[in-house]
């Protein structure tokens, strides 16, 4: 025997299953068995031993210091023991005696042995016990986190007989089993993604949970590890939960048999035997808070995980987290501290080492602490109820069993059954109960005497809120029961007695208005009404009438309450949901009509300064509630409540309907309420006064045509009137409303309002509305003699619903009065169908609803079918309305205007321009423009026409051409040349051109247009003599100091810049060799002649300038311009494909000959020379500095790109096109050209040779083939 101190700390420890040993693992790897009976010395003792006993084969087991990390009993048996080390080393210990002599049998199940010895240091104080002193971490890749062996439990399960054990290592899950024969019957290796924290890689829990008694049933499932199926049951079926880091799997384990052929080898005779296998089911996987350091079952359906920081409980079905609390794993025990000391363990994966120190049995937790032990359980659902009742809080308890019965309490439901229906049966009654004593205990004479009343300081306390939540709460819980006696029976009756009934109706009204609540007694809803009425709201009341159930309401009451304050929504909802009443309603509204008709008449008749026009407040709001009978009678009328506008049951809505039809359209004043109670419902404006036929309906025509008409149309749309034996049909109303329609005294308003409706609905209803030409032809002429312009496009829209269904004869009367009436559409489509052209047009032309674009395509389509097939054109008749409509026309769009003009009758040109003379010149320039200018123009001058050409129109006359350039020259001068260019040479007089551009001061285009002609030497006199003339505008300007000199200069120096550009242009041109040929001048003498001029025009503006100091910042800019310009000419010079031809030393002389002809300073001379040649040097090194950085980066680009392309290359890709070599289709992208669909998934492939050519797989194949 061994002392404590000999085999070292205690690392490991297991009860037996019935409670009477305990195996333990120690520090040095020592394993103990004690009878708990006796428990001063081991029953049992298993040794370590070394490595020189293990290679001799003379025993097996663990290697003296290596660390046990876990124990357990195998099955029912005392003596079989399995154990698990830190080197991952796990043995099988059958504790035996042999004539009364220990003998043990041990066998590996796990691990490998180290093929070293290491080197072993005594441990100080003891001779004979060695531990590996280790510097590196004892953590390696096959250790084993944990074992355990599947435990008996409280039923027999047919995996008992194969004496399971599991263990997990960092890097995977294995289950064996030492019966029938050791076998490894499962493994699961570790996910990738559940390796991927360092810290977590070395820690891993697992947990049996042993078979059950149950009567639930599996569904046959398939097994992940085998080819059979079981269908066991599920309760009975044994679980394990195991897990790395902070992943946790669960799986169930059950057993599969099926038949197999053994034969007997003593009898060679072969049987039929069921074997045996186990298989394993993967139930789920989930995820928690932190890295899993301990884990035990609390019970079959939930699972206790200890983290760092937390004590966690999770239900295994849902994976759910249902409880948790915050817990510091580090106060519990852990075998590894002493480790520490040593460095073989850190102290971060020592103090967390607590797996052992967390137990569970029947429900209590147990955790060894430093300190202490702790000792807890899980709160069942009455233990949570009874926590509040005990503190006096009613009702969160009543909250909480709320939350039990319609399943959204948090937490764990343990205590509760299963089954919904009795799970709802035993809340239930709880929660009845629980109620019925938060009355009585609110109530109570006790309650209103302790001390929840009087604060320390003997003030009183204020108990309102206690009272209210009692209320809001009960009503919350009977509505989860659906049993509302005790809410208004009892409870109430509580509240009425105690002289608080207001309390309980306030907290009452928030339920029925958001529909929780619909029905509440008559009494009480009676007693909220009349609260409202004593706190002069009826508001309030008019809502609560609105959201509650109708048989609830005291039908007296509300029909007063809503009368006295006029609250007509909820008087119409009492009438037509209580009582089922859709007359009454519009009794009452007519009543409101009527008195509103009354203040109408007496307005119009009463005087400006009437009295009676002083107070009208009141009348506005009795005004807008008459205006409810319209949507009133729309919803009824159609099978609607009002005003939810929900569907009325069908033989409800039909009787509605009789009820409403047969009261409004009844030939004459009607009582109501029918019989002896009943009064006359009147409707005439005066007191006695005479009522007319069809009283009711003729009210609402007087009061609003419109809205009455516009719910006629929606009632004509129901499928009620389809029913003519109703007595009340579409066409009976139409012929009321026709008997309206023909009373003298009725407002031309509303007549229209009829006609328009009538005209509508006959062609819409012509199976049900038949009615006699003459009325059809009286109501079209109604409608068309109304001068009322508000109402004319509702008018012309119901005569052409009208014409679709009737064909009117005095079709001349009818043309007359349609344009009398402004009726053009209808005219249009008339005109069209007859083809007469002129009047069409007209139509369109007057028909003020057109847009400019819509009205140009319409006349354009029009003028285009009048004009096919006839060889002499347009009729006269045409012509003459497009020629005196033309003002209009071009007040509408002039562009447009000329480009139908130009494309269908030109000779109207000369009108059109004698409107425009009128009219500002930018009109007349764009009608112009819009025949003879280029596309170019049109993005200066306006948006782009849709007239199109190819060139300037040749049937403009030829003043208006002329009179364009001029209009450029004046309103564009920029484009002059580019408009002159798109001219072709006989379209314009080039003498009266250049003399138009001359006296409008267009100088670049008299240059340009004088060597369009050809005569270039009188182009770049024009020039000289130009620049002259600028140059001493320049001069003048630069000696006149004022502000508007400034301006002045601008604009010379641009018109400057644009005769040079020109002029240079011109000289380019006559340097290409074609064109030299068309010129008599040397081509040397014409660029001598313009850099003449240029070099002059400096002079003379420098001599302005005083010499002895430098120009200021003005000066110094026309200089600098002056002499860019010059620059700018020898570049274009320099740049010159015949350049050649020109010497640049002769030219250069010859300026500076000239310079002294025209007795030009020398001085002077040369310093401008060398100012204006410094100035292009600079100008080429920058652009030969840009040159070479474009050269190298585009050298670096070019460079990168090769090397990608070779290096695609080199591994096997062309860098061709992506197609196939033999087919030449795309690789992807699309499939292969006529591929049918069979062919499709088997041309996806792709094959890469090692040549780096890249085929299709079909073609591949197929070109294979063929070679073969």
């Amino acid at each position: 025997m061994f002392s404590a101190r000999s085999v070292g700390a205690v690392t490991a420890l297991a009860l037996s299953y019935d409670h009477t040993y305990v195996a333990s693992g120690h520090a040095s790897g020592h394993i103990q068995l004690f009878d708990v009976q006796s428990p001063k010395t081991p029953a049992r003792f298993v040794p370590p031993t070394t490595l020189e006993a293990v290679a001799s084969g003379r025993e097996e087991g663990h290697l003296v210091g290596s660390r046990i990390v876990s124990v357990g009993f195998i099955a029912g048996r005392h003596t079989a023991l399995v154990s698990a080390d830190d080197s991952g080393l796990a043995f099988y210990h059958s504790l035996g005696k042999v004539l009364f002599v220990e003998a043990t049998d041990t066998l590996r199940i796990l691990g490998k042995y180290p093929d070293e010895e290491v080197q072993e240091t005594p441990v100080p104080g003891l001779s004979h016990v060695y531990h590996p002193f280790r510097r590196r971490r004892m953590r390696k890749a096959h250790t084993i986190l944990s074992m355990s062996p599947l435990p008996l439990g409280p039923s027999p399960h047919c995996t008992d007989t194969y004496q399971l054990i599991a263990l997990l290592t960092p890097a995977k899950l294995v289950i064996v089993g030492l019966k029938p024969t050791p076998k490894t019957w499962y493994r699961a290796h570790r996910e990738a993604d559940e390796d991927s924290l360092v810290k977590s890689r070395y820690k891993g829990i697992l947990s049996w949970f042993p078979s059950i008694a149950s009567g639930t049933i599996v569904q046959p499932t398939h097994q992940l590890n085998g080819k059979a199926r079981t269908s066991q049951p599920e309760g009975m079926l044994p679980m394990l939960v195991y897990g790395w880091g902070n992943t946790l799997h669960l799986v169930r384990v059950s057993e599969s048999k099926s038949p197999q052929d053994i034969k007997n080898p003593k009898t060679g005779k072969v049987n039929k035997v069921e074997v045996g296998r186990i298989v394993i089911l993967e139930a789920g996987k989930w995820t928690v808070g932190g890295d899993v350091l301990a884990l035990q079952w609390l019970n079959a359906n939930q699972i206790l995980v200890l983290t760092s920081v937390t004590l966690e409980v999770y239900d295994i079905h849902t994976f759910r987290l249902v409880e948790h609390v915050l817990f510091d794993a580090w106060t519990l025990v852990s075998p590894l501290l002493a480790h520490t000391t040593n460095g073989s363990v850190s102290y971060t994966d020592a103090v967390t080492e607590v797996s052992h120190s967390v137990r569970v049995y029947k429900g209590k937790i147990f955790l060894l602490g430093q300190h202490e032990v702790l000792v807890g359980t899980l709160l069942t659902w009455a233990d949570r109820i009874l926590s509040f009742v005990e503190n006096g809080d009613f009702l969160s308890a009543i909250e909480l069993t709320r939350s039990y019965y319609i399943g959204e309490a948090p937490g764990n439901r343990n205590g509760l059954p299963d089954k919904p229906e009795e799970l709802r049966e035993v809340v239930g009654e709880k929660m009845r109960e629980l109620m019925a004593a938060s009355a009585r205990y609110a109530f109570s004479e006790d309650r209103m005497t302790d001390g929840t009343h009087i604060t320390p300081d003997g003030r009183g306390v204020d108990r309102t809120s206690l009272f209210e939540n009692l209320v809001a709460t009960c009503a919350r819980a009977c509505l989860a029961l659906g049993d509302f006696d005790f809410l208004f029976e009892e409870l109430y009756s509580y509240y009425d007695e105690y002289g608080i009934p207001k309390i309980f109706l306030e907290q009452l009204e928030p339920f029925v208005l958001d529909g929780r609540i619909h029905y509440v007694p008559p009494r009480i809803t009676q007693r909220i009404v009349g609260l409202h009425q004593e706190n002069g709201r009826p508001d309030l009341a008019e809502r609560l009438i609105w959201h509650i159930e109708p048989e609830c309401l005291d039908i007296n009451q509300a029909i007063t309450l809503c009368q006295q304050y006029q609250l007509y929504d909820a008087l119409i909802y009492v009438y037509t949901r209580a009582l089922k009443d859709y007359v009454s309603p519009m009794v009452e509204l007519f009543a409101l009509i009527r008195s509103v008709q009354r203040y109408r008449k007496t307005r119009a008749e009463a005087s400006p300064t009437s009295k009676q026009l002083i107070n009208n407040s009141t009348i506005e709001d009795t005004a807008i509630n008459a205006y409810k009978i319209f949507p009133y009678l729309a919803n009824v009328l159609t099978g609607l409540t009002y005003p939810s506008e929900e569907p009325l049951p069908e033989a409800e809505a039909i009787s509605a309907q009789n009820d409403v039809y047969k009261f409004l359209f009844f030939g004459r004043s009607s009582v109501w309420p029918e019989g002896e109670s009943g009064k006359l419902v009147l409707t005439s404006d005066e007191e006695n006064g005479v009522e007319p036929t069809y009283p009711y309906a003729r009210l609402l025509v007087r009061f609003d045509s419109e809205a009455f008409l516009h719910t006629l149309d929606l009632a004509f749309e129901d499928h009620y009137l389809n029913d003519e034996t109703r007595g009340v049909s579409r066409l009976v109303i139409v012929k009321i409303l026709m008997e309206i329609l023909s009373t003298p005294a009725l407002p031309q308003t509303d007549r229209t309002f009829i006609n328009i409706f009538i005209a509508r609905n006959v062609p819409k209803y012509p199976q049900f509305i038949q009615m006699t030409p003459s009325a059809l032809h009286n109501i079209l002429i109604g409608l068309a003699k109304d001068e009322d312009e508000s109402t004319r496009e509702d008018r012309q829209l119901a005569a052409e619903f009208l014409l679709s269904a009737y064909t009117p004869h005095e079709s001349d009367r009818i043309l007359t009065l349609f344009m009398e009436a402004g009726f053009w559409r209808i005219l249009r489509t008339w005109h069209r169908h007859d083809k007469q052209w002129a009047p069409l047009i007209t139509a369109y032309m007057n028909d003020r609803d057109l847009g400019t674009p819509e009205l140009f395509d319409s006349l354009s389509e029009v003028l285009r079918t009048a004009s096919k097939g006839k060889k002499s054109g347009l009729q006269t008749d045409v012509i003459d309305t497009v020629s005196n409509s033309l003002p209009l026309l071009l007040r509408n769009g002039v562009a447009s205007t000329a480009g139908l003009i130009d494309t269908y009758m030109p000779t109207l040109h000369e009108e059109a321009w004698k409107v425009l003379q009128e009219r500002p010149a930018s009109e007349q320039l764009c009608y112009l423009r819009e025949l003879l200018g280029s596309p170019q123009s049109f993005d200066e001058g306006g948006p782009y026409s849709h007239y199109q050409r190819t060139g300037p129109s040749e049937r403009v006359p030829f003043h208006m051409r002329q009179e364009y350039i001029s209009l450029l020259c004046e309103l564009q001068p920029h484009s002059i040349i580019t408009e002159l260019r798109y001219f072709p040479p006989e379209l314009l007089d080039w003498k009266e051109v250049v003399k138009i551009c001359e006296a409008h001061n267009a100088l670049d285009a008299v240059v340009w247009s004088l060597d369009w002609r050809g005569d270039t030497q009188a182009a770049l006199s024009k020039t000289d003599s130009f620049l002259e003339h600028l140059a001493s505008d320049l001069s003048g300007f630069l000696v006149d100091t004022g502000v508007e000199a400034e301006v002045s200069i601008d604009r010379c120096l641009s018109k400057l810049h644009s005769l040079e550009s020109t002029a240079v242009e011109i000289c380019l041109r006559r340097s290409r060799p074609s064109d030299q040929a068309q010129i008599a001048l040397p081509l040397e003498d014409i660029w001598f002649q313009l850099l003449s001029s240029q070099m002059n025009c400096v002079h003379r503006v420098a001599i302005v300038l005083p010499a002895s100091e430098s120009p200021g910042p003005l000066a110094g800019r026309v200089m600098d311009s002056l002499r860019a310009s010059i620059q700018e000419t020898f570049s274009a010079l320099m740049s010159a494909s015949s350049s050649k031809v020109v010497s640049f030393p002769r030219l250069f002389k010859r300026l500076v000959d000239a310079g002294r002809i025209n007795h030009v300073s020398q001085g002077a001379q040369y310093n401008e020379f060398r100012t204006i040649l410094t100035g292009m040097l600079e100008s080429y090194r920058s652009d030969g500095e840009m040159l070479v950085i474009t050269q190298h980066l585009m050298a670096r680009d070019m460079f990168e790109s090769v090397e990608e392309l070779a290096k695609a290359r080199s591994r096997g890709w062309a860098p061709s096109r992506r197609v196939c070599t033999i087919c030449r289709e795309r690789l992807c992208g699309h499939e292969k050209s006529q591929v049918s669909e069979d062919e499709e998934e088997q041309e996806a492939g792709i094959v890469v040779s090692r040549t780096g050519a890249i085929y299709h797989k079909s073609c591949f194949e197929s070109e294979d083939t063929n070679t073969i």
